[in-house]
């Protein structure tokens, strides 16, 4: 708890705005987003509302791609905290995941239901999809996060790979267009793409009529438990002298 506190403090408490902009940055692209597909299209894939199916995109990928990043520089930028005996490295790690995963629940819940309202959105929610999609993305940001701790230490130059690799990954995880419109040699390559099936889960939960044939929890689970596991093995195994690099 103390960690996390001073997580928040030194995330949020230094900058002007503090945690407004947690939820401005979000918010700002999806209406960007919105605003640009809305002059080239005359209705969104899903729904009648491009704010909410870019919404449900955004949300549930970033859960994803900010986690995984903090959760990656959580022992780097942790490492005089390490110094004291009473606390050990997972500590930072989970304090790190635990304040993102509560930020972004939060800034999700608080844009959704703000887009319901404003736009007199009436739908059926399936909150067990919804929240499954969460939790898969959580998952996966421990999972590649942890792997990337050892891995953005050991060689730093991969994390610049990881910046190039990961710069178009909003569009190829579902986000801005639906897999489901997309050319058969697209859906065959990008089926294996975790963030895809993710996105596909949240849309579902938020589109009663949609239903996609392409999804396997499994997959992703695969996704989240294997560099988690690997990941976490290696940390625990060289924490010592990564911190001393």
């Amino acid at each position: 708890m103390a960690l996390i506190l001073r997580e928040m403090s030194t995330r949020f408490g230094r900058s002007p705005g503090g945690y407004v902009w947690a939820l401005l940055q979000p918010l700002g692209i999806i209406i960007m987003l919105a605003f640009a597909f809305s002059l080239l299209m005359r209705s969104p894939s899903l729904g009648t509302s491009y704010i909410l199916f870019k919404g449900t995109g955004i949300l549930v990928f970033n859960m994803f791609k900010q986690n995984s990043t903090f959760v990656a520089k959580s022992l780097s930028q942790a490492s005089s905290l390490l110094e004291y005996p009473r606390i050990a490295w997972i500590d930072a790690v989970i304090a790190r995941f635990v304040l993102n995963v509560m930020i972004g629940l939060v800034v999700s819940w608080i844009i959704l239901t703000g887009i319901i309202i404003y736009e007199d959105i009436r739908t059926i929610l399936d909150w067990g999809k919804i929240l499954t999609a969460y939790a898969l993305a959580a998952l996966m940001a421990l999972g590649v996060g942890s792997l990337n701790i050892y891995m953005f230490m050991r060689f730093p130059v991969t994390e610049n790979i990881w910046r190039i690799l990961t710069a178009p990954l909003m569009i190829m995880s579902g986000v801005i267009l639906l897999y489901d419109d997309l050319p058969l040699l697209a859906q065959q390559i990008l089926w294996y793409n975790p963030l895809i099936h993710i996105t596909g889960i949240m849309r579902d939960g938020f589109y009663p009529t949609y239903k996609p044939e392409y999804i396997s929890i499994t997959y992703v689970l695969l996704w989240g438990l294997v560099p988690m596991v690997l990941g976490l093995l290696l940390v625990r195994r060289h924490h010592r002298d990564l911190l001393a690099r």
